[in-house]
């Protein structure tokens, strides 16, 4: 059936139906709407052949005029213009659960409301796609092509208009009861101490909308507009604006999120309606009725998007995660000869510990455990060996990418405009971590591989006793091939773990901000008598500051410790491998061996260790790359004039990369910045 075919039997059951059931408009736009969502293309040429037809057809005009009127007037406007597309106060959580309902089973069908009928008539999820792609231009022709002048109609644009007052109201009552929720007084005190613009926008939009129906009723009533109502909303904008700002220095979470994408919805939405409202601009009505009707497509397509629940409520606990990483990633950033000096002693100390770690992860898997219980045991071996080296100052250097990619993040962002000066600033940071990332991996394995030889041999030699045996040995130098064994795949699970730590982190860090975990534990007495009070406010301030890192180092370990038995009890080849742990392994299999490697095995064992390091690195840095970008809703896009400029740096200053010059300053950490 043509086109033309199509919406000439839509029309004519809509002019021949005398009823207002919804089944005859889902037909028209089952008509209008393309194969493929996206082809905006063809429904702007069905559109502008209805609008043909309209014009042409008196009784196809007015059957879709009257039709459309007993449709929307026989219903309950109010929850489409209140409800569609703006969160309801349940709790993300909640609202999760609801939303993952609604898509096993969809909710009841009321036919009285007009919500309910909307969503029947743009039954497709993806109808907002073509819905949007159509220009308002062509929207607006068909509305001038029904001519809604010849009809009489005034009684059901006044239904309309008071449903649109009452939504009005409805909208600012909710207002003001978000802004005064404990949780957002809390992080803005300025609302209880002056007049909160949330609670005098409801007084002004009422006062408003009485002399709106004054006027209704006797049309020589002077007519004020709502500029007073649209300045209180406008401040109630600047603070939501505030709050996100300061969430850098106090945190933020989901619940706080949620309050304020609740605002912004109905703030954004309060204004749509008083659009549809203001009298004195009644000749772009019809422009302004076609951008609210785009929006409510958008809107009831996604209702049940679990997508858009999350990207819209975690967005800024993800950037604050993200900054917190990325003030941590600036110790981990040396820029000249001292830093990264610094930062080969702090490796080198991890080092150390790590050789010591290694040695106890061998022995408790001779002790032949409990899967749970072994589980439990390696964990706590490498949670507490991580805490340890962190409460040394000591440094592990795959935890860097994760911690340095928020920085570089915030450098793009910082540098946003593009250019040379954009690429320079990027391609400076990028050769100090480069520089920072070798040596910390030099430190590391420089010292854990000394360490193991000599725990080794003093226990062979100077103990006289076997704790790594033959067989277990060539099991180690199994686990490092990189060919015959899954070495790369459990590497990259082990930067997986490195990435989630690095989350964990700037989420405990934001969460002792937020929650002002310090401040209430200096308030606990028992403590106080204890320890003494500057010793407790010394304790106080170490966790204020190092609550982030310990908690990432200590589930670091939970999920690097668990992972080996997780796959056993799964039935699946789910291991980890790290490059300072298979260094130290490569140093007791050979003391195992009495250094019996052939030149093959120690070359495959070393290129397996190698690479190991590397895949640790690629992945963490690139999930974390990722995230930190998407945090502040960034898109870097000069990735082939970074790679050339890097390049071209690294041919005229190779060393630069390796080791830190000099006289180089100290770099300047990039501003945060809010998203939004």
């Amino acid at each position: 059936m043509t086109q033309n075919a199509s919406l000439e039997s839509a029309l004519q059951r809509i002019t021949a139906t005398q009823d207002a059931t919804p089944d005859a408009m889902a037909d028209l736009i089952a008509a209008i709407r393309p194969r493929r969502a996206d082809d905006g293309e063809y429904a702007v040429n069905v559109l502008r052949s209805l609008a043909f037809l309209l014009s042409q057809r008196p009784e196809f005009r007015r059957g879709l005029r009257d039709y459309l009127m007993r449709l929307i007037g026989t219903r309950r406007q109010l929850h489409l213009y209140t409800d569609t597309g703006i969160l309801s106060n349940e709790g993300v959580w909640s609202a999760f659960r609801r939303r993952l309902g609604e898509k096993l089973l969809p909710g009841e069908y009321r036919d009285g409301y007009l919500k309910d009928v909307f969503g029947q008539v743009f039954a497709r999820k993806d109808d907002h796609l073509w819905v949007g792609a159509v220009p308002d231009a062509v929207w607006l022709e068909v509305w001038q092509a029904m001519q809604f002048g010849e009809g009489q109609h005034e009684r059901d644009a006044r239904n309309t208009r008071l449903e649109l007052l009452e939504a009005a109201q409805v909208l600012s009552y909710r207002i003001s009861a978000i802004g005064l929720e404990p949780e957002l007084v809390r992080n803005h005190p300025a609302i209880e101490q002056f007049e909160s613009p949330f609670l005098t926008q409801n007084v002004a939009l009422r006062d408003y909308l009485e002399r709106y129906k004054a006027c209704l009723v006797d049309p020589t009533v002077a007519h004020e507009d709502d500029s007073h109502v649209r300045i209180l909303l406008s401040q109630c904008e600047e603070i939501i604006g505030k709050l996100r700002k300061t969430a850098a220095q106090e945190g933020v979470s989901v619940s706080l999120t949620y309050l304020m994408v609740r605002l912004q919805q109905h703030l954004a939405r309060l204004r749509l309606v008083l659009d549809l409202l203001a009298p004195e601009q009644a000749q772009q009505l019809p422009e302004r009725a076609v951008r609210f009707f785009k929006v409510l497509v958008e809107a009831d397509n996604r209702k049940t998007s679990l997508r858009d629940l999350f990207a819209t409520n975690t967005d800024l606990l993800a950037l604050q995660i993200t900054e917190h990483a990325g003030r941590t990633g600036e110790h981990y950033i040396a820029s000249n000869r001292s830093e990264w000096k610094a930062m080969a002693k702090s490796a080198m100390g991890a080092g150390l510990i790590v050789g010591f770690m290694a040695l106890l992860k061998i022995l408790t898997t001779k002790l032949k455990l409990a899967p749970l219980i072994e589980a439990f045991a390696f964990s706590m071996n490498y949670s507490l060996g991580f805490m340890l080296v962190h409460v040394l100052h000591f440094t592990i250097a795959t935890k860097q990418p994760a911690m340095t990619a928020a920085r570089i993040a915030a450098t793009i962002e910082q540098h946003g405009v593009g250019g040379k000066n954009r690429l320079d600033a990027l391609v400076d940071l990028i050769e100090a971590v480069a520089r920072t990332q070798f040596v910390a991996i030099l430190g590391n394995v420089g010292v854990a591989i000394p360490t193991a030889f000599a725990i080794a041999l003093t226990v062979k030699y100077g103990l006289g006793e076997v704790w790594v045996t033959p067989e277990k040995a060539l099991h180690l130098l199994h686990d490092l091939d990189p060919i015959r064994s899954l070495a790369l795949p459990h590497a990259a699970i082990a930067g997986c773990c490195l990435f989630l730590s690095g989350l964990i982190s700037g989420y405990y860090d934001n969460k002792a901000v937020y929650n002002r975990i310090p401040e209430r534990l200096l308030q606990l007495r028992w403590p106080r008598r204890l320890f003494g009070f500057p010793r407790w406010q010394r304790i106080c301030t170490y966790i204020e500051n190092n609550l982030g890192a310990l908690a990432g180092n200590f589930f670091f370990g939970i999920m690097l410790g668990s992972m080996g038995t997780l796959g056993f009890l799964l039935g699946l080849p789910l291991d980890i491998r790290h490059i300072t742990f298979s260094s130290a392994y490569l140093a007791y299999a050979a003391v195992a061996l009495d250094f019996q490697l052939g030149w093959q095995l120690w070359t495959m064992s070393i290129v397996g260790i190698a690479l190991i390091g590397l895949t640790n690195l690629a992945v963490s840095f690139s999930l974390a790359l990722f995230v930190a970008l998407r945090s502040r809703r960034i898109r870097f896009v000069d990735g082939s004039a970074l790679v050339l400029r890097l390049l071209q740096r690294f041919l005229r200053s190779p060393q630069r990369f390796f080791i830190a010059p000099k006289d180089a300053p100290a770099m300047t950490a990039a501003q945060p910045t809010q998203a939004g």
